[in-house]
């Protein structure tokens, strides 16, 4: 978190020092650019998440005309404590230390518990943050099934003109869902100024075709979410179609949500790095598709074969632990995070404490959103494993 604050404060003094300058022309880019900021101040998270669509520019992702219901009993008693590297946890304590805004657990379809902590409901449209990532994977496998994309083995230049003539112009679409580009971008010094020029106008796809890359693409997993920036913008390019208004015909309206979604918009374009806002139980909508299999009432929404590929963490880089790496610590398959275990659980993360956690073996869903200014702290991320796995058991 300390690289993270110092980020902030440097980009807060640049702001205030540009925008008497540049206000004529760039004025609701600086009011846009200070609202983001405000935002995500510690004090205001839980608001942020909550009310994203009333603070950012967003599209909306419509419903369908009908929806699927979970069935819904009495809230059991959740598992009383968890163990993590030999350390008991209190669960609740656990619940309230990492700021939990809302939680649902489900099994076999039926809600066995759900609660919400800082006055948000059942309608409540919470922000996925990194979570959306495993949205765009999604739409992926579609633009792929539907032959928009021929493969995830095309290099981005055959979708992506800005990088043609370019390092990363070769670079195989597969790459990027893994994480494995080899681009040379730092997700904790340079994401600050890829913003900062996105919001100030300058379209993202021209901002990355100035990176270089620094391996070979499958040589090494970091985690940059300009990699889904790319993905999102071969869908776009491939199908003729935003994200919003891809998701809302191929996705969204395919799994019977019960609420519209929203995507952030940044400089017009959906944030595909982890722009939506959705309903706690549409999370676990979304995750019951994956759950089982891409099915959802006896229509193959996501080709099987695409949901087995991305929960493959085969390869070396993609294995949990790859490259001794604390941000490996998970595996990593096409956008979703797969923790070590042979129970084939899967999760969707994003930060500041935003989880879906799904166990096949269990048929258990478990979504839980936070508010947690401190989820960069040493263990965080397995941490919650353990959590989720206690409640698995347990219910």
């Amino acid at each position: 978190m300390t690289k993270k604050k110092k980020l902030f404060c440097k980009v807060v003094i640049g702001v205030a020092a540009v925008a008497g300058v540049i206000w004529v022309g760039f004025g609701e880019r600086i009011k846009t650019i200070y609202t983001s900021l405000n935002s995500f101040k510690d004090e205001n998270l839980a608001y942020t998440f909550q009310n994203t669509p009333k603070i950012q520019p967003t599209k909306k992702i419509a419903r369908g005309e009908n929806t699927f219901q979970f069935e819904k009993e009495d809230n059991v008693t959740l598992a009383e404590e968890f163990d993590f590297e030999g350390v008991r946890y209190g669960t609740e304590a656990f619940m309230e230390d990492t700021r939990t805004l809302a939680m649902v657990a489900v099994k076999d379809d039926v809600i066995k518990y759900e609660n919400y902590f800082f006055g948000g409901d059942e309608h409540t449209l919470f922000s996925s943050n990194s979570m959306g990532k495993s949205f765009v994977s999604a739409l992926m496998g579609i633009a792929v099934a539907e032959g928009h994309v021929d493969s995830v083995e095309d290099p981005l230049g055959k979708y992506i003109l800005e990088f043609v003539g370019t390092k990363l112009e070769n670079i195989p679409i597969r790459a990027c869902l893994k994480m494995a580009s080899g681009i040379n971008f730092d997700e904790d010094k340079d994401m600050s100024g890829f913003s900062m020029k996105t919001l100030m106008g300058t379209p993202a796809m021209k901002v990355i075709a100035k990176y270089d890359t620094q391996e070979e693409p499958f040589t090494y997993r970091r985690y940059l979410s300009i990699n889904t920036e790319i993905l999102g913008q071969v869908i776009v390019n491939a199908t003729g179609r935003s994200l919003a208004e891809y998701m809302e015909e191929k996705l969204w309206k395919q799994i019977d949500p019960a609420h519209d979604a929203y995507w952030t918009l940044s400089n017009g374009t959906e944030l595909a790095m982890g722009g939506l806002s959705v309903s706690l139980r549409d999370y676990a909508r979304f995750a019951r598709l994956y759950l089982n299999e891409g099915t959802y009432n006896g229509q193959q929404i996501l080709d099987r074969e695409w949901v087995r590929a991305s929960m493959d963490v085969s390869e070396e880089y993609a294995k949990p632990g790859a490259n001794n790496d604390a941000y490996n610590a998970i595996g990593y398959g096409y956008q979703w995070w797969i923790p070590e275990g042979d129970q084939g659980e899967f999760m969707a993360i994003g930060v500041y404490g935003q989880w879906i956690y799904v166990n096949p073996e269990k048929n258990v869903i478990i979504v839980k959103t936070s508010a947690d200014p401190d989820f960069m702290a040493p263990g965080y991320e397995l941490k919650h494993v353990e959590f989720f796995r206690a409640i698995a058991e347990a219910l």
